[in-house]
């Protein structure tokens, strides 16, 4: 978990618009807290000593236990996106994530003994 945050916490672009979130009740669609994830990104920032990671992993929907538990780092970036996706709807910062992490890739054939060239963006 420590990798994945602070290789996300080093992202500038995505440091800003986490900051931009809604943060007071008054900001939040009904029935929603407050995001941990602004709190821990601005702790981790300006911090001296190392930042908990219980109010962040609340925020998206873990308990303690889960918090315990061995998670994939590529399962935990999925959750976390999803969860900041999730909070960010309405908001100015809303498509942040996609557009931070979407990616495309070209598939690209050419024929050696045809005239033929294709390309496939997937």
């Amino acid at each position: 978990m420590d990798s994945l945050l602070q290789t996300l916490h080093h992202i500038p672009y995505f440091r800003k618009n986490v900051y931009h979130m809604p943060t007071t009740e008054n900001d939040m669609p009904t029935g929603e807290r407050p995001s941990g994830s602004t709190e821990f990104i601005l702790q981790a920032q300006y911090s001296d000593t190392s930042v908990a990671t219980k109010e962040l992993t609340k925020s998206f929907g873990w308990d303690t236990y889960d918090s315990f538990m061995q998670h994939d780092v590529q399962e935990l970036n999925r959750v976390l996106c999803e969860k900041l996706e999730d909070k960010m709807k309405g908001t100015v910062v809303e498509g942040t994530i996609q557009q931070l992490f979407e990616g495309h890739h070209m598939n690209y054939t050419e024929c050696i003994n045809v005239d033929y060239k294709s390309t496939r963006k997937q």
